[in-house]
């Protein structure tokens, strides 16, 4: 960052808390609620669904072997092969937009292409397979379908124009790793495979929520989460023990250190702003829930066009977007722009964009945010237009 853009950024911070008029209730509502999420955020995301992804993401970078990205996911690779694992994937991983930012940064910085990558960043938090039911079971089967179908259709279709918009930059950094020298452990695959899946497990199961619907099946899971859990965490613990040297772990845990230094600060300050500009679901702030109710009832462009804004910025936990939705539903928001904001809201929040910024830069953070936001209006003002 330049002198000019530091100095920027104080004068802004300056001129915020100079005009902050700190005795104004709803200011003090805003202050409340910035802590109260930032706490709320601690105990239940950080120890058991950030950090299990910050040591996933540190694997990938030590563990999975860069040829392995790049035939799979890398720009060379089948498109068709890139996208279906990037946009699928998300389907076993019960993560939300913050969370899913480690797992991304692993694969691009190991030499996934630009489109499969942002495919990935996309449907990570799109389309687990948890909220899809819970979307459909709460707020009608059709409201489901049109999330799951749009979810993996927009996670290919941002993937494929980012690549196509930064074909150039993509072609020069895809060209230094191809110039990187092959890295091989000679250890075999299935072992690499078992210590990734412990670690993958750990993480689904730990963050396994109670279910909201009378389904027998998910509670049967969630009954046995613990124990699910424990037992990817003894998978991955034993075979780091026995199957890797102590340089490697070493390797691992350094790697996961730098992942962790480069998201939190960013992604605790963004937590702490949309807390005080939002507040929790609820629970009012800055900005009265009543006005974001009273701006997306119909089925206009704007309605829908507010609805993906709102849900770009707003941070949702994992899951929490369906409760959220069906209250705001119940004060009159349209379907379309429910659709809207379940497409954008789960993709993005304001924590993410900073850290995805770190990550792509300026232009392909906006570029990506733009993408989701059009997208997922022009969706919410078709499935609204064809249920009425």
């Amino acid at each position: 960052m330049s002198d000019r853009n530091k100095f920027l950024g104080i004068l802004a911070f300056f001129l915020v808390f100079y005009f902050l008029p700190e005795g104004h209730p709803r200011v003090m509502a805003g202050l409340y609620e910035s802590v109260a999420m930032m706490s709320d955020y601690a105990r239940e995301h950080v120890l058991f669904c950030l950090i299990p992804a910050f040591f996933i993401a540190g694997a990938i970078s030590v563990f999975v072997s860069q040829q392995s990205v790049m035939k799979y996911l890398g720009a060379s690779a089948k498109k068709w092969v890139a996208y279906s694992v990037a946009s699928v994937s998300g389907t076993i991983l019960a993560v939300c937009s913050c969370t899913v930012l480690p797992l991304f940064a692993g694969i691009y910085k190991r030499g996934a292409g630009l489109g499969p990558a942002t495919s990935f960043l996309y449907s990570g938090p799109a389309i687990n397979v948890l909220a899809i039911v819970m979307t459909a079971r709460i707020l009608g089967f059709q409201m489901g379908l049109a999330r799951a179908v749009g979810a993996i259709v927009f996670s290919v279709v941002i993937g494929l124009i980012m690549a196509f918009l930064f074909r150039k930059e993509e072609m020069v950094r895809q060209e230094g790793f191809a110039q990187l020298p092959e890295d091989y452990s000679g250890r075999p695959l299935w072992k690499t495979v078992f210590y990734m899946a412990g670690m993958v497990i750990f993480l689904v199961f730990a963050n396994w929520a109670s279910p909201k619907t009378d389904n027998q099946l998910w509670r049967s899971i969630y009954s046995v989460k613990w124990y699910v859990a424990l037992l990817g965490l003894g998978m991955t613990v034993f075979s780091s023990a026995a199957w890797f040297s102590s340089e490697e772990r070493r390797e691992w845990f350094n790697s996961t250190w730098g992942y962790a230094l480069q998201v939190m600060p960013l992604l605790f300050g963004g937590v702490m702003v949309a807390g005080f500009l939002l507040g929790r679901p609820g629970h009012e702030a800055l900005i009265p829930s009543r006005y974001v109710a009273m701006l997306v009832g119909g089925n206009s462009i704007w309605a829908n066009l507010f609805a993906s804004v709102s849900g770009a910025f707003m941070y949702f936990a994992t899951l929490t977007e369906v409760p959220i939705l069906q209250g705001l539903m119940g004060a009159g928001m349209g379907k379309g722009p429910a659709l809207a904001l379940l497409l954008a809201g789960p993709a993005l929040s304001l924590p993410s964009m900073l850290v995805i910024n770190s990550i792509l830069g300026p232009k392909k953070t906006v570029t990506y945010l733009v993408l989701v936001v059009l997208l997922s209006t022009v969706a919410g003002m078709l499935f609204g237009s064809l249920v009425g």
